[in-house]
């Protein structure tokens, strides 16, 4: 026997999922009178809670449940401020009192470098913020078919979710995001079908530095302003100017790709230039609509900061930042070491960061558009092997390959910046064997109301390998 949609059970939650949903089990009896257990996901619930659900999609491996009513309440639970949480994947942890959120990121971390063999007790509490609310500094928003502008709802890429407000955005942000809907419901635009691959508008993205104040609104369309759209967006260019100076970059970008991606295959300057400016710790950066920047610019400064610490970068040390994208990280340690060679595979984020090198007045950087196994190779023949080595990979982590590869080039010291205590764990574990001891881990909340968190290492090589 299994459960059936539109069923109502009441059961317990016992832990959280990997995307910060309750996991609940049911237990019932198969054709031959034996007990089977099912796996229930049920969004928006906290462990310890027990909770009357409707069935929703019993066809799927962990079936997924819906909450009709809360029986016993977690302590930390709180009512969820923005109107569209019920519904809107942007955010899954507003129903829980920011102090639990940092407890259960905290003891993510611990859990993940337990299960590869470090001691939990290298990690510190994480660094949470003290106004958890309007963090980012980019928001990529959705056109729905009918022309309204919102993000996508929670499990569903094919439903968007149309928005008034967004508590994780900048101000000033949602309110030009606002006005670009408007503009686009007065002229009867149509949003873009990912089904029948028809329709104008597919997205919004907007940045904003919190340092500068300046904005960037790009908006990706199947077609280029001209013809029949020119009239619109002189429209839009008149709005923007007229309501929001603070934009130095409008820019409509010409996407006709099926895939749903914010990239572009021509670029049309509306106003302005294709580019913001932005500064972190001292540093200013040229942000273009596809640049990798931390999106919550507060507690990356307190990354860069933890990382000059941890890492006790010295003028007369060669160091090597791996993935070092435009060199968010590159531009503060090459202020205090010898010289600094940064490696990236994206070439139009080297392009970037030399550039931004350049703007800075630094002189001892040497930026490397190649794979970070290779580029470690080519780095060490022409710069030698590095006293300081820092990574900042990707979700999906460095790998086991790479690792080794920065074991083998025996760094004094590894400074390692990860957004997933999972495949960092992993990664490090590559390095026990070249004589590196992990001397601590400080967790860091970039993303608040959501499960991710970055971490900021210290690994450090014995003396006697």
């Amino acid at each position: 026997m299994t459960v059936t949609k539109g069923e109502t059970l009441v059961t317990e939650i016992r832990q959280l999922d990997a995307k910060g949903s309750g996991q609940a089990v049911v237990w019932r009896e198969n054709e031959l009178g034996n007990p089977k257990k099912l796996r229930l996901t049920i969004p928006q619930t906290l462990p310890g809670e027990k909770v009357r659900v409707i069935v929703d999609q019993p066809e799927k491996r962990r079936r997924k449940a819906l909450t009709e009513e809360i029986l016993e309440a977690h302590p930390e639970r709180v009512t969820p401020p923005c109107p569209h949480f019920s519904l809107c994947g942007g955010c899954v942890w507003q129903h829980w009192d920011y102090a639990g959120q940092l407890k259960q990121k905290t003891a993510h971390v611990k859990q993940a470098i337990e299960a590869q063999g470090f001691d939990p007790t290298l990690v510190q509490d994480t660094i949470g913020m003290d106004d958890p609310w309007r963090y980012r500094n980019k928001m990529e928003f959705t056109f729905a078919k009918d022309g309204s502008l919102g993000l996508h709802e929670a499990g569903n890429f094919r439903k968007i979710i149309s928005l008034e407000t967004c508590l994780i955005a900048g101000k000033e942000m949602v309110e030009a995001a606002m006005e670009v809907a408007n503009w686009t419901k007065e002229h009867q635009l149509k949003g873009y079908d990912k089904d029948t691959h028809e329709g104008l508008l597919r997205h919004l993205m907007v940045r904003q530095s919190f340092a500068t104040g300046e904005m960037m609104l790009a908006l990706f369309a199947t077609e280029s302003p001209t013809g029949h759209l020119e009239s619109a967006a002189g429209d839009l260019i008149q709005r923007v100017g007229e309501k929001f100076p603070q934009v130095k970059s409008l820019l409509w970008l010409e996407n006709t790709d099926w895939a749903d991606r914010t990239q572009s295959e021509k670029t049309q300057v509306l106003a302005g230039r294709d580019f913001i400016y932005d500064e972190m710790a001292g540093y200013r950066y040229r942000l273009w609509f596809d640049t990798f920047f931390q999106t919550n610019p507060t507690q990356a400064q307190k990354l860069v900061e933890l990382a000059l610490e941890m890492g006790q970068p010295k003028e007369t040390e060669k160091m090597i930042d791996l993935f070092c994208g435009v060199g968010t990280f590159s531009l503060p340690f090459a202020s205090r070491v010898e010289k600094l060679a940064g490696i990236e595979i994206v070439e139009t984020s080297i392009e970037s960061a030399k550039r931004n090198a350049q703007d800075n007045g630094i002189a001892n950087t040497y930026f490397l558009a190649k794979d970070a196994r290779k580029g470690i190779d080519e780095v060490l023949e022409s710069f030698g092997h590095p006293e300081l080595l820092m990574l900042d990979p990707p979700r999906s982590g460095a790998g086991g390959k790479v690792m080794r590869r920065i074991g083998r080039s025996k760094p004094e010291r590894i400074v390692y910046v990860s957004c997933n205590p999972d495949t960092f764990a992993t990664d490090i574990k590559e390095l026990v064997p070249f004589g590196y001891s992990l001397k601590m881990v400080q967790p860091v909340d970039l993303f608040p109301h959501t499960v991710h968190v970055e971490c900021c290492a210290l690994l450090v090589r014995n003396e006697e390998e």
